[in-house]
């Protein structure tokens, strides 16, 4: 089991009074996350940006191979800092047991040292771009319109398109995966904005032979595609169709349902059971989460009761990912206490694993029972959408004759410490969840 630390926000550097520094920022949070029972790292991109109006967060790249090495785009270091930094970064996540994903943003580039008349259409395109690293030259022949393609998948603003079945930028992008793998040591990567381009590139990254200190290494994998759940299926079928190392995708249906159980007022917990999410189609592919840095603007963050939403997605199947904000800046870690996202955490390391069976649902209460694998036991989960009293029922359970001790609990309105409860001879068992609040309880 596994749990992903999303480590950044948006002006992250900024916000924190970290600019330039926010590599050896996160370093230094390494062995509490580790302690705490996080297991990956997804870091924002990590290349040398356009940053045209300022510093940037990476999602306009210019130099993919300048690190904050070089003096080019209004400073040395990027606004997390420079490549010795990140290498200690990343070397200190792996001495902890953690993974680091990185953000690999390969549909668009920005910031080109020059236009160019596109001889296809005969629009001009900042297109020319001769970074100071030296690798990776590009020319309008890299982008779209071209030879090789005359049509776009998706744009992306009004930043040039990379062209990916120009063999030149075919190979290149190739090649940048495998220094990043190889090299940099990163274990995985998110795409970004996969709707941009041909989910053959991906599969390609995925299922190249990558060596590491001379052993094969498989990277992870984790797309965004921010669409409906049918449609997300349908690219990871097509992107995993042949491809011997899937890649998942993040579950954006998944978090709008989980929106409108913290922030709409009367929601039927039924919908838990009915809304399309690829955690309901495709369990072993989803990526489950409740902010990232994209949810910013007005109208889009969760902004009531968010433990309801981290206690589902650290309960159930899925891979979860935990944003840096909600734990540190929003303080919803609430560490050392039962009360808080380090909880779940750990809840979700010890306990939450194999399959989930829904022993209760009606409009204001759910009861779920994960049924436990290997070391991990299993456990009860309870929400309770009432925000006027303590709500419960009788279940039957996997587990006879057994005790169950609450681990994990919040409620906005009485965060008293719910009593154990226990099993009769036919599995038989009576939950409870305090008001507008979630209670975990595992065997033992």
């Amino acid at each position: 089991m596994s749990v992903i630390m999303q480590a950044f926000f948006w002006d992250c550097p900024k916000a924190t009074q970290q600019e330039y520094n926010w590599w050896n920022h996160v370093q230094q949070q390494l062995p509490q996350l580790a302690e705490v029972g996080f297991t990956a790292l997804w870091l924002p991109p990590v290349h040398k940006a356009a940053n045209l109006f300022g510093p940037s967060m990476g999602y306009d790249p210019y130099d993919y191979y300048d690190l904050g090495d070089f003096d080019q785009k209004g400073s040395r270091k990027t606004w997390f800092g420079d490549g010795a930094e990140l290498k200690q970064l990343i070397l200190t996540a792996h001495q902890q047991q953690m993974q680091v994903y990185a953000d690999m943003v390969i549909n668009h580039n920005c910031g080109g040292d020059a236009q160019e008349v596109n001889p296809i259409d005969g629009q001009s395109r900042w297109t020319l771009f001769n970074p100071a690293s030296g690798r990776f030259a590009r020319t309008w022949e890299c982008f779209h319109p071209n030879a090789y393609e005359p049509w776009d998948e998706g744009t992306f603003g009004d930043m040039p398109d990379l062209s990916h079945r120009n063999p030149y930028v075919y190979t290149e992008i190739m090649q940048l995966a495998r220094w990043m793998i190889e090299e940099l040591e990163f274990d995985g990567f998110r795409y970004d904005y996969v709707k941009g381009y041909n989910p053959g590139t991906i599969t390609a990254i995925q299922e190249y032979r990558y060596l590491r200190n001379g052993k094969p290494f498989a990277p992870y994998g984790v797309a965004e595609h921010w669409d409906s759940a049918h449609t997300i299926e349908q690219w990871v079928e097509k992107t995993n169709f042949s491809n011997l190392n899937p890649v998942d995708a993040f579950d954006f249906p998944l978090r709008e349902l989980l929106k409108a159980l913290c922030d709409q007022y009367g929601f039927s917990l039924r919908h838990l059971a009915s809304w399309e999410t690829l955690l309901q189609k495709q369990p072993q592919s989803a990526v489950t989460f409740v902010e990232n840095h994209d949810l910013r603007d007005e109208g889009r963050p969760i902004v009531n009761d968010k433990l309801l939403a981290y206690s589902y997605i650290l309960t159930h199947e899925g891979y979860p990912c935990v944003f840096w904000k909600d734990y540190f800046q929003e303080d919803l870690a609430l560490l050392n206490t039962p009360n808080g996202i380090a909880a779940l955490v750990q809840v979700h390391e010890k306990y939450a694993g194999g399959g989930t069976t829904e022993l209760w649902l009606d409009d204001d209460l759910y009861i779920m029972e994960r049924h436990g694998y290997g070391d991990q036991p299993g456990l009860i989960y309870v929400l309770n959408n009432r925000g006027d009293h303590w709500q419960g029922s009788w279940v039957g359970t996997q587990w006879h004759n057994q005790r169950f001790q609450p681990v994990a609990w919040w409620s906005g309105i009485n965060n008293s410490e719910p009593v154990a409860q226990f099993s009769g001879v036919d599995g038989r068992a009576q939950f409870w969840a305090p008001p507008r609040g979630f209670v975990v309880y595992v065997p033992q």
